[in-house]
């Protein structure tokens, strides 16, 4: 399949692997790579730019086909060194940054002397529209559906991507409930040129993370996901456990006075427990609504070729049929 996305990559398939929060690592980014999608290492997982350093080298000894990075930028009292960050990507050769959070605009020049082409993720269309002002290449369009943060608005994908086709020059892909073949074709027909996956790439073979979260999402239906922290206008989507029901408990009784220092034991630290130790309840994590079409846990390969021939099939016989002769 040909689009403006797998142009502009060098990718064979329209499907990007979003970066995830200990979940982004060589093994995941590498195995989508070589399935023909686009990978992402998360930068910030990572811990340092040293250590960003050293996975771009272990992926490169995974796959030779394009990954990528993603780099999201924090408000934080002390930032990370995102200066060390971009250095690490630059050294090593990669050509595709994902950005996430506040603007890149102070990033981009740096990346795009060096070859880089930048996706930034967003949530609305106005969001877009800026990342297109200032000079990224493509922008992710996630819709309220999706796994982390969705930002305040709450306008799905079936009206956000239309919106962002009706505006954006720049080519884009479909974030939040993204799945299989289906998912591919509606945002093609809705104006995108691909789509991003994140919690569905959790439940694969090559996932580096505990079984026990891949089986959760597998049990999860559609109705299984919270909003938290919206008080503190920082939404996320999680899958619903212990330590949600208690942050949002929290939110409940404190109402407007809640600091972000209330819900710390819920929200801090929790990912190396849950995603590497496999402790359900530790805390929150993000996953969408996609959970409810999360069924097994097949290779990447073997999913991503699914996604391709239901694409294909739907594209070629299903919507082809229904055109008069």
């Amino acid at each position: 399949m040909k689009t403006k996305i797998t142009e502009l990559f060098g990718i064979e398939h329209p499907i990007i692997q979003g970066g995830m929060h200990f979940v982004g690592f060589a093994e995941m980014a590498a195995a989508v790579s070589e399935a023909g999608g686009l990978g992402i290492i998360t930068g910030l997982t990572q811990g340092n730019p040293e250590n960003l350093a050293k996975e771009i080298k272990r992926c490169r000894e995974m796959t030779k086909k394009p990954f990528g990075v993603n780099l999201t930028f924090l408000p934080s009292v002390t930032p990370p060194d995102y200066p060390g960050y971009i250095r690490a990507i630059v050294e090593g050769g990669i050509k595709v940054v994902e950005t996430a959070g506040n603007n890149p605009q102070k990033w981009l020049p740096t990346l795009k002397d060096a070859g880089i082409k930048v996706i930034h993720k967003c949530t609305s269309v106005r969001h877009s529209l800026k990342a297109e002002q200032i000079g990224c290449d493509a922008v992710s369009v996630d819709g309220f559906e999706c796994g982390g943060h969705p930002g305040e608005d709450d306008v799905p994908n079936f009206i956000l991507l239309p919106r962002a086709a009706e505006e954006l020059k720049i080519p884009f892909v479909a974030s939040g409930g993204m799945a299989d073949g289906r998912s591919l074709v509606a945002a093609l027909s809705l104006g995108a040129d691909g789509m991003n996956m994140g919690t569905r790439f959790m439940a694969t073979k090559e996932a580096p993370i505990h079984e026990r979260v891949k089986q959760a999402l597998v049990a999860a239906t559609e109705l299984d996901t919270r909003l938290v922290m919206r008080p503190l206008r920082n939404t996320e989507r999680v899958l619903k456990n212990a330590a949600v029901d208690r942050l949002l408990e929290k939110e409940k009784a404190l109402g407007a006075a809640i600091k972000f220092e209330d819900i710390l034991p819920e929200v801090a630290g929790v990912y190396p427990k849950i995603m590497r130790d496999g402790d359900m309840d530790a805390g929150a994590w993000s996953g969408g609504m996609v959970a409810g079409l999360i069924n097994d846990v097949p290779t990447v390969k073997e999913l991503i070729d699914r996604i391709m021939a239901e694409a294909d099939s739907i594209i070629a016989s299903r919507l082809t049929g229904f055109m008069k002769a």
